[in-house]
Parts: structure tokens; sequence; C-alpha cells
């Protein structure tokens, strides 16, 4: 049975859109999720802390319960080529009579510990619900800490009930702007820039790909200044103004901040992707087009030559085990999405839902104007959705988060992990035979076959 628009929560009908003969044509996105919808974009702490954490020599205090501090190990799968402080937890531990009395003490004993045992140079402080609730003053914590120790304690504002995950993000940009503003760099085109550099903002270093990438600018003469956030260091993000341009894999996270930078320091922005031959190409091409100099054309041409020539024949055969397959698509960001349903064209495969958790109106119109008039296209899905609609449209396969993987097996859909805890790369050209594999293994397993064999007869 096909789901309609009389069957949605009245609440969420202007966030769906159905497919063919639905009025919804400009999808309502970017609030906060409805009471009870049990959906992802619901807490700010959430948000800034997977923008901070990957910032690998930083410490990282949760001010809050100790439930919000298991957020931490290997939040993002984020990879470091040095220190490895980020990976560890610290946590004030807030219990009743702390929110009877305050915990603003405990927040200075906390910082003070962190300072003598480890020699700290960067804390951040993050606010959880409970921190805003009793309404701690972790500002002034913070700035008696800087008074004291001469190094910066940054407070982020995230108490998780003051918005939603996209309001986390802009929490974690205010504070990178705060440390970069701890460099005293002069703002605008006031100081020298080096030719040919650039900031890569929005990439987390998942499985090492923020490695893979600057090997590729490397390879057309492009350097990267600053990393923002994977495998960053705090005195590297205080360099960023020193670069040309700003590169934003992460549109959902990181615009915000893109556009700080450039109201402060003059630094222009281009928004890239990563996913898929063809935004691959493509940002790179721009790429060098803003700050490559006289051969990057031609670096670039041998680059596609090269990779290309490796990964063509791998493409190809599972292109030939793939093609007609369904795709669902539930991702973080809409350029991330975009980026997706790009690859699985490419792959000869049809998606038949997209959804995303902190899409933009453009980005669902680009959406809108990629796929088939059938397409699902919905913001901030609950599981109950996806799980109507995959049924509905017969996805082969739902591409997510490790929250939606539970949800795909239960429904007996195979699934692939393109959120923050996979270990393998799926961007640049060897991403893309890395995610080609993974969909044919996963789509093409014997496993679903016995399922559905064993299923027949089966009571409920």
């Amino acid at each position: 049975m096909k789901v309609t628009q009389m069957e949605i929560l009245e609440e969420r009908k202007k966030s769906i859109r159905c497919g063919k003969g639905d009025c919804v044509q400009t999808l309502k996105c970017d609030n906060d999720s409805i009471a009870g919808s049990v959906s992802q974009r619901a807490c700010v702490y959430c948000g800034a802390r997977v923008v901070l954490n990957p910032i690998t020599d930083a410490f990282h205090i949760v001010h809050g319960p100790i439930g919000c501090a298991s957020y931490t190990w290997d939040i993002r799968g984020s990879l470091s080529s040095g220190p490895e402080i980020y990976r560890n937890s610290f946590s004030t531990d807030l219990e009743e009579k702390d929110v009877i009395f305050g915990g603003e003490k405990k927040l200075t004993g906390a910082i003070d510990e962190i300072v003598r045992k480890y020699s700290a140079k960067v804390i951040f402080v993050y606010a959880t619900c409970i921190a805003g609730v009793i309404g701690d003053d972790i500002g002034a914590v913070c700035r008696n800490a800087e008074k004291k120790y001469g190094i910066r304690v940054i407070p982020v504002q995230s108490s998780g009930f003051a918005g939603n995950k996209s309001t986390g993000y802009k929490a974690a940009c205010d504070v990178l702007m705060k440390l970069m503003e701890s460099s005293g760099q002069l703002p605008k085109p006031d100081r020298e820039k080096s030719p040919g550099s650039v900031n890569y903002l929005g990439d987390f270093n998942l499985a090492g790909e923020a490695w893979i990438v600057s090997r590729y600018l490397k390879s057309i003469g492009v350097e990267i200044v600053s990393k923002i956030t994977g495998d960053s260091r705090c005195e590297e993000i205080m360099k960023a103004p020193d670069a040309r341009l700003n590169i934003v894999q992460c549109a959902g996270s990181m615009s915000y901040l893109a556009k700080m930078m450039e109201e402060k320091y003059g630094i222009p922005y281009i928004k890239v992707s990563f996913f898929g031959l063809e935004d691959t190409k493509l940002s790179l091409i721009r790429i060098a087009q803003a700050v490559g100099g006289h051969d990057a054309a031609e670096k670039l041409l041998k680059l596609f030559e090269k990779e290309e020539k490796y990964i063509s024949g791998k493409l190809a055969y599972h292109r030939s085990r793939l093609k007609g397959k369904k795709a669902a698509i539930y991702v973080g960001g809409g350029f991330k999405a975009i980026s997706l349903v790009k690859q699985f064209a490419d792959l000869g495969i049809k998606t038949v839902m997209v959804g995303t958790q902190t899409g933009k109106a453009e980005d669902y119109e680009t959406l809108r104007n990629m796929v088939e008039e059938d397409t699902v296209i919905l913001d901030d899905a609950n599981p109950s959705e996806l799980e109507k609609f995959m049924k509905e449209r017969g996805a082969d396969i739902l591409v997510g988060g490790v929250k939606e993987r539970p949800l795909a097996y239960k429904l007996g859909v195979a699934f692939c992990d393109h959120n923050h805890e996979r270990k393998h790369p799926l961007c640049g050209f060897e991403g893309a035979v890395n995610f080609a594999q993974e969909i044919d293994m996963s789509i093409n397993s014997p496993v679903w076959a016995w399922l559905s064999k064993n299923s027949k007869g089966a009571t409920t």
C-alpha cells in the first residue's frame, strides 16, 4: 500500500515530498525536531562535539552528567597523525547535589587538574542540558582559568535545550573563530597570504580521508594551511587566516564558519564534495582554477588519467552487478546526499528515497531536480517514516549512519554506513571503488536470499 500525505502526521506533511502529484515543493527544514518523533536533530551538544572533537591536541571537558561524556571515544572514526589526547574523555560528572548547589566549583577543579597533570595549552568546555538548566556561568569560569594559567580555555555554548544539532554546529564555529583570534592575525587583506593555499573545512578525517584529499591537492601544487577539523592541531587552526581560499566539504557544519572568515579575513569559499567520481573531479577543477598555478590544469589531467586507469575495470565489474537496484539515502547533510544520488546513478542504481538531518531548502530543491518524480524526499525523518517509505518503494539498500543500521536489517534490507564510525575511506577515486564494492557486497550478499526463503510461512 502506498503512503499518501493523508497518512503522515500533520506536523510532518510540509517536510516530506512523497512523489507524483505531491503539492509540497519547498520542504520545511532547519527547525527543531517535533517532540516525541525520536529524530536525530535534537542535541546541540552533539553538533558541537562532532565538529570540535577531531582537534587532536585540545582537551575537551564535558560539563554535565557522565553519560554525555560517553559521546567521545571514536566519535567519528577520526584519525590522527600525531596527538591522541582527543580520544580521552574528561567530564565534571554532575550529580544531584551539583544540580542543587551548582557545578562551577567542580568545573574549576576539573580545569585545574587537567592543567596540572597534562600541561594543557587549549581546553574546550562544553555546556550540556543540565549546565544550562541550573545556570552555571561557564564563561566566567573559563575566563578566570585563562587569567590564572595564561592558556586558552574556551566555553562551548552547547546546552542541549537551546536549539538543535545545527545550533551546535554554529556554537562550534564560534569557538573556532575565537581560536583563530588567539593568533592575533590582522583582519581582511592586511597581511601576506601564501599563493596556492587553502583551508579544508568540514572534513573530519574519517578513515584518513583528509590525507587522501591532501595528496590530490599537493599533486597539483595546492597547499592545505589548516584542516578544520580532522587531524588538526590548535596552532594549525590559528594559522587559518593565512589561506587564500576556504574549501567546504560539509556545508551543513561549516558554511557558517566560512561566511564569518570571509567577512573578517577576506577569504572567499567554495563548496566541494569528494564523494563520487563526478564531484571529486569537479571539485579539484574548481580548486585548481581558484588558486592553482599556471600548470595546474596539466597536473590535473595527469592525476585523472592515473587514477581512472587504476579504478575503471573495478567499477565496471560492480556496475554490471548493481544495475537496476534501488537505493534509499538518509545522511547528515544535503551536499553529501546530492553526491550520493550521483554516485548511485553512476552505478546504475535508482534513488527511491533521499533525506537528510540538516539539509537546507536549496539542497532539497537541487535534489528535487536530480531525482525522478516518484522519489520520496524528506527532512529530519524518524524511523517510522524511513521504514514506511523503504518498504513502499522497494529499496534494496539503505545508506545512512549507525542509528539506521538496525532498522535496515530488521526490514531485510542491505545497509552501507556512510557516517562517522566507518573505518574505510569513501572519498576520492579510491573511495569510489570502496563504495561500489561495499554496495555490491551488501546488496548481493547471499544472506538476503536465505532470509527470504526461510521467512516464507513463518508466523509473527
